[in-house]
């Protein structure tokens, strides 16, 4: 399922965000497809790198100047360019993605102290594909793995969203999407339970003193949120590993917290492009259970067990279900 959603996503980050029609589902050659999986592979390389990062910013960017740039780097920046060129010669204006790019480029004076380079403005659109595509597929994938587990919730899914197809017919409008409360619960349901990112880490500005509390955070240390470790807490949602849609509706939401529940994180560091990932997931759900049924096989690994060496939220084995043809009346 992974593989399948990933290249739905891809698709449409492709004519959402570049203007292009990448067709990754029918084409099993797509140059696409082939740097996303690399983006995310397990490697050595990729896991030092990204460690590196993370824990020493300051020694990554001292090295940047002789760590060589990978097939991604190269593939990003020579499709960004070519992109940009040719709109540029060509007067094409689509509003999307790129365009916000061309106009961070040809104004620089609109960006303080920022320098924009060709680098940079590559960068933007590296951190729009990467985290746009995956994120969105591993909770479809999730959210599917659940229901196929559970077949009255994915019948009682099945039946809003038929509902919503009476009155709308194939309108996935925004904001009918949005008036899908069942399938909205799910959603959040499984971003609880399957949180992409485990964990948050963020720079303190500033020294802090817990209330009430001798507890302090000095300032510049860096801090790790157990983003999965509180979604899983049993004293925040009682049996955390039953995956049950109800206990996100807007009455259970309400006598929490709202630090319990951080798949977007939260703040001025949020998730940027949280909204067009919650429709895209969404829509792809849809799309799949209306037109097909989807229940466990002999692949389908029970009980669920995380893959240590992946860089999001993975199961070890993938996620392998039937997919059953729906006739729609």
């Amino acid at each position: 399922m992974p593989e399948v959603t990933a290249k739905f996503t891809t698709d449409v980050i492709g004519t959402c965000g570049f203007g292009i029609e990448i067709n990754t589902v029918l084409d099993k050659d797509s140059e696409f497809r082939r740097i996303g999986k690399m983006i995310f592979l397990p490697t050595w390389n990729n896991s030092l790198r990204f460690k590196m990062k993370e824990l020493f910013p300051w020694l990554y960017d001292m090295l940047s100047y002789i760590i060589p740039q990978t097939e991604v780097d190269h593939f990003i920046i020579r499709f960004v360019t070519e992109a940009m060129n040719y709109r540029e010669t060509n007067n094409v204006i689509r509003h999307d993605f790129i365009d916000i790019l061309r106009e961070i480029k040809n104004n620089p004076d609109k960006m303080d102290d920022i320098k924009i380079t060709q680098n940079l403005v590559a960068a933007q659109a590296f951190i729009f594909f990467a985290a746009g595509f995956e994120t969105s597929s591993t909770t479809m994938s999730h959210a599917l793995y659940e229901l196929a587990l559970d077949q009255q919730i994915q019948d009682k899914l099945r039946e809003e969203i038929n509902q919503e197809y009476t009155k709308h017919g194939s309108n996935s409008s925004y904001e009918n999407v949005r008036k899908m409360n069942y399938l909205d619960k799910i959603f959040k349901e499984t971003l609880r339970k399957y949180p992409v990112a485990t964990h948050l880490m963020r720079h303190s500005t500033s020294s802090y003193t817990f209330g009430g509390s001798t507890v302090n955070i000095p300032k510049n240390l860096k801090v790790f949120i157990p983003v999965f470790g509180i979604h899983r807490d049993r004293d925040i949602y009682p049996r955390p590993d039953v995956f049950d849609p109800e206990r996100l509706n807007d009455e259970a939401i309400q006598t929490r917290h709202p630090m319990h529940y951080l798949p977007f994180d939260d703040g001025p560091r949020n998730c940027i492009g949280a909204r067009f990932g919650i429709h895209q997931t969404k829509i792809g759900l849809i799309k799949i259970l209306r037109n097909y049924k989807v229940e466990v096989c002999d692949k389908t690994q029970i009980p669920y067990i995380n893959n240590s060496k992946s860089l999001l939220l993975a199961p070890k084995d993938g996620i392998h279900l039937r997919i059953i043809k729906i006739n729609q009346t």
